[in-house]
This record gives C-alpha cells, structure tokens and sequence, in this order.
C-alpha cells in the first residue's frame, strides 16, 4: 500500500484544530491544516484596521481557572489585564454587568446586601413558580421581575428569535447574583486579551506547519482524504455524515463594522442592547480590549439571526430534538475509525475558548495513548 503524504488531515484551522496540529507536530507527525476561509484561526481571527485588533467574529474573552491552560496560551502570546466589565443600556439607562450591587443601587437605589436580597426574594416569592416550563418561568423564579424585565427578556428574544415564553427553560441553568460592588463579568483567576489579539496565539500553534486556506474540505474530499492516514474533523457534523439524520440547528450572526472618526466612540469595549427597539444584541468597541490610544476607533453591532446551509453556524440549538438527532450522529461517528471529531460543530456543543484548548489536549493525550 502507498504511504500516505501527511498523518493527519485537519480540517478547520480554529482552536481546536490548531492544538490538535501543533502538539502531534511535536510528537514527528505531519500535519496538513485546511480551512474554507481566506484565513486561519476560525472564529479567534483578528483583523487589523487602523492599528486596531479587530475581533471580526465576536468578542473573544480569554478566561479559565485552569493553570494548564493558561499556561499552554502563554507560551504563544502575552496577556494584558483586561477585566471584562460590560453595560447594559435598558430604557435609556446604563447598568452594571453581571448582576451585582452597583446594578441593584441603579435599579433600585438599595445600598447594602440585605436590602437588595430582600427585593429579589421578594419578587421570586411573589413571580417565581415551583416547576417552570419556559424561559420566562424559569427566569423569574431565580432573580424576579425586575432583573427579568430589565435585562433578560427583550435581550433573550432578539436572540433567539422567538417569544420568552416558547422557549425551553433549561436555556438558563442559573443567573448569577452577586451581592457585592465587583463588575469582573467572569470569575476565572486568570482573564485577559493577548497583545496583538489571537493571530499571535494561532501563528504560534502553526508555526512550520503546512496550512491551506480557501479549501472546501466536500469540494474535493476523496482527494484530500487519500492524503493522510486520518482526518481531524472540526465542522458541523451533520455536514460530515451528509445530513442523512437530519439537518442539526443554530442560531447564526451577522456583524457590521464600522469606523469612526473619533477616539472614543462608546467608553467601554462591550455594551448590551436590552430594548427591542435595537435589532442588535451589543455593540463592541475593539481598541478597548488592548486599551488602544489610536485616533480613530471600530465599532462592531451583533445582530443575532436566523440560520440556514449559507450562513456561519455559531450558537447549537440544544433542544430535545436537535439532541436526538446528535445522538445518532454522534453514534455513527464511532464507525468512522479514521475520523477524529473534535471543537463545537463537530460536538455539537458551545465551548469556551479554554474549553476547546483542553478537549483538544485531552484529544491529543488519548490518541498517543493508544498509539504508544
């Protein structure tokens, strides 16, 4: 039998992939890295305009409590210290985000713990129900009416494109409460933007490896397959297994980026947009996320919508049905012993950042496992 040219085909050259590359190079694999955009790096890539890191696909927020990975990220970049603080702008008011003191003092004027715990266990009492069936249910039995109203209703509706009420309550697990004046959004030890955004940590993963960008893996996939002896999958994998199960669903998002001639467009690099007045979910301000003294800024709007075959696939609808169909790909998966699956499409699940980097590592240590 011929040798094949390369051990692995990866398919997506996101986190997942990269890793995935970048750890079996240093075990003397050769690696090949695909993907269908002009570009690499997935949804971290950074587009630089006007001095400015711009984070083309969503903002991206580096944070976990796990050292190794920290670690891991550190090797290819430097961090700063940014602290994700957003706003939240509701009927003309901006609040502080996550739900902490100084939001209950602009909702309510309320200045200690006590009273603002009072107000919220109050409304639970009072809007809460034992067993909830929706969202809305759901919502207003963990943090009440007003928090509800405020922040979480219009929000959620433009984002998923359909009423509080038709939504399934396991969407919100929890809300996080805090009763003390801290705007930190996340609770992980480590935080923070690398200098120079996630380019630096992407080239770094991929350094002295082979990669093509512009390839559609199903434009000419028995051609790429024959090239290595097994492939890294990281698409939707319904698109794999040609949709034979059924077309898996998401929620999609189309950004629109702008210039400004000004320095400072907004104060902060993130800020929501409850009302449904505005189409969009958030507006982000990138020189924020490196704390940049350009001249000009770049602003981003986030409109959430509907998805369909054409468009970016970003948030899984995991319902009862989409779970079911899943199940049977992820089953059929298992046959396709040369196939590696691996990162949110191919998982059909939202990952974190740090997330994907550990089930890529994970992925990595299992294979040389076997193979040692």
């Amino acid at each position: 039998m011929k040798e094949k040219k390369y051990d692995y085909l990866i398919v997506g050259a996101g986190l997942f992939g990269s890793v995935f590359a970048h750890e079996m190079t240093k075990h003397n694999k050769k690696c090949l890295v695909i993907d269908k955009r002009e570009h690499l790096g997935g949804n971290v890539y950074c587009e630089q305009k006007e001095g400015i890191n711009v984070h083309k696909y969503g903002a991206h927020i580096f944070h976990t409590n796990d050292k190794r990975i920290w670690d891991y990220v550190n090797q290819f970049a430097t961090f700063n210290n940014y602290i994700n603080s957003p706003l939240s702008l509701s009927k003309g008011k901006l609040y502080n985000l996550p739900f902490n003191m100084n939001t209950f003092y602009q909702l309510w004027g309320t200045k200690t713990p006590r009273e603002a715990k009072e107000i919220i266990d109050g409304q639970i009492k009072e809007y809460g129900v034992k067993s909830p069936k929706n969202l809305e249910e759901q919502a207003l039995s963990l943090i009440g009416k007003d928090i509800y109203e405020t922040f979480i209703k219009e929000y959620t509706e433009k984002q998923w494109g359909t009423k509080a009420t038709d939504l399934p309550a396991f969407i919100i697990k929890r809300l996080p409460v805090r009763y003390t004046y801290n705007n930190n959004y996340f609770n992980d030890i480590y935080q923070g933007i690398p200098i120079g955004g996630y380019n630096t940590i992407i080239n770094g993963l991929l350094e002295g490896i082979e990669t093509k960008t512009n390839i559609d893996f199903f434009e000419d996939r028995v051609a790429l397959e024959s090239l290595a002896d097994k492939v890294v999958y990281t698409g939707k994998i319904d698109e794999f297994f040609d949709y034979k199960y059924g077309q898996l669903e998401y929620r999609s998002l189309r950004f629109e980026h702008e210039l400004h001639d000004v320095e400072n467009y907004q104060g902060n690099a993130v800020v929501n947009y409850n009302d449904s007045e505005y189409k969009f979910t958030r507006i982000i301000e990138h020189k924020h996320f490196e704390f940049g003294k350009q001249d000009k800024t770049i602003i981003t709007r986030e409109y959430p919508e509907s998805w369909d075959r054409g468009k970016e696939a970003y948030y899984p609808i995991n319902n009862d049905r989409n779970q079911d169909v899943f199940k049977k790909y992820k089953e059929e998966s298992k046959k396709s012993k040369h196939v590696i699956f691996g990162g949110r499409l191919a998982e059909y699940r939202y990952y974190d950042m740090h997330q994907i980097i550990a089930s890529s590592l994970t992925k990595v240590e299992e294979i040389l496992k076997i193979e040692v």
